[in-house]
């Protein structure tokens, strides 16, 4: 077993929630410290680190980014190193993510690279968004690397697979949070309340109609509730209703109607019901954008390995490391780890380890070959 793979069991006990990834904090800088070189130089931000290994010439910095937080799920993986955090679960990757990022760290160690290299351990992907105030932040400013690179572990690709594609590759994603409020009362005299119940159903409807009546149909976007909560009992009309969701798009335009189209759904249904509704957009998470120029100078690379690389489609997928790359340019990649049992964010997933030390040569090889403008 291979000190990363050991490495991503150890995080994979600890699963923890976005900016409360205290254990995860201290495992990674106590792994990192045990390699024992004075050219890392570690540094806290919130419940992550900015970990700097120094080059031998230096005169650019090259960025990776590896998140950190795991998911509230049940893990029924049955592994030996399953979570001991109940109810928490690594079921997006992040453990294997980190564990990619510690042994770049260790082969820069080991075999200097020319470039300085600075890996962002970064809280919170899955909530609340921990890539824009990383990025923000007067510590990134002075990291600042000429160029950002990441990954995701993808279920459906085969070990030795990564795939990707030049401009959109993840779509803008922001939450949606919607309470109703109407009026309670008997369940035998509905006329005497307002259901909040009804009006939580025709807005769920309309809402719909979003997509198909004012998105492009050679365009993308998305509205998708997940989660709607109403009333006490049975026979007692509910005075309050409410919606959790998701809207993405691959455009900022496309986001723009979106957007605008709730604001004016909501309005409407509160006209026709004589409710009241509070509408509350989360967090926006950026499109990730693929530089091209850096794009083509890895697929070189992953050819020169001897993997595969695939070009894939945009996908709805939502990640705040668009945020970075805003700010930088570079690329995020899918990483094949060949689970086509499970997908991302189910109980089950169990990424296969070899892709650990496959993503470690792939872009250790990558960032010793590549032209950093």
């Amino acid at each position: 077993m291979s000190w990363a793979i050991d490495a991503r069991r150890q995080l994979h006990l600890i699963p923890e929630r976005g900016y409360e990834e205290f254990k995860t904090q201290a495992t990674l800088e106590q792994l990192i410290r045990s390699l024992e070189s004075p050219r890392v130089h570690i540094s806290h931000w919130r419940t992550g680190l900015f970990v700097r290994v120094d080059g031998l010439v230096g005169e650019k910095t090259i960025g990776y980014r590896a998140d950190m937080d795991g998911l509230p799920i049940y893990e029924e993986t049955g592994l030996e190193f399953a979570s001991v955090h109940e109810g928490m679960m690594h079921a997006c990757g992040h453990d294997v993510h980190m564990a990619i990022a510690l042994g770049l760290i260790k082969r820069a160690v080991e075999e200097p690279l020319d470039h300085h290299i600075v890996i962002f351990f970064q809280p919170a992907e899955e909530g609340p968004g921990g890539a824009e105030p990383m990025a923000m932040s007067e510590m990134f400013y002075h990291f600042r690397p000429d160029a950002m690179f990441g990954l995701h572990v993808a279920p459906e690709y085969p070990v030795g697979t990564v795939a990707s594609r030049p401009g959109v590759l993840f779509a803008s994603a922001r939450e949606l949070h919607l309470t109703i409020h109407g009026k309670g009362g008997h369940g035998a005299f509905p006329h005497a309340g307002i259901d909040a119940v009804i009006v939580q159903a025709a807005l769920i409807m309309q809402l719909q109609t979003i997509i198909s009546r004012n998105i492009d149909p050679m365009g993308s976007a998305v509205i998708s509730i997940g989660k709607v909560s109403a009333g006490t009992k049975e026979n007692i009309i509910a005075e309050t209703a409410k919606l959790d969701g998701t809207i993405r798009a691959l455009s900022d335009k496309e986001m723009v109607v979106l957007e605008r189209r709730i604001r004016q759904v909501i309005a409407g249904v509160e006209m026709t019901y004589n409710v009241h509704i509070d509408l509350e957009f989360g967090n926006r998470y950026h499109e990730v954008v693929n530089d091209e120029r850096y794009l083509f100078q890895f697929e070189e690379a992953v050819e020169e390995i001897g993997y595969s690389y695939k070009t894939c489609v945009p996908a709805m997928t939502g990640e705040d490391f668009g945020y970075m790359l805003k700010q930088v340019p570079g690329f995020m990649v899918w990483l094949g780890v060949n689970d086509m049992g499970s997908g991302l964010h189910q109980a089950t997933l169990n990424p296969d380890e070899r892709a650990i030390d496959v993503a470690i040569e792939l872009f250790d090889h990558f960032f010793r070959t590549a032209i950093i403008k």
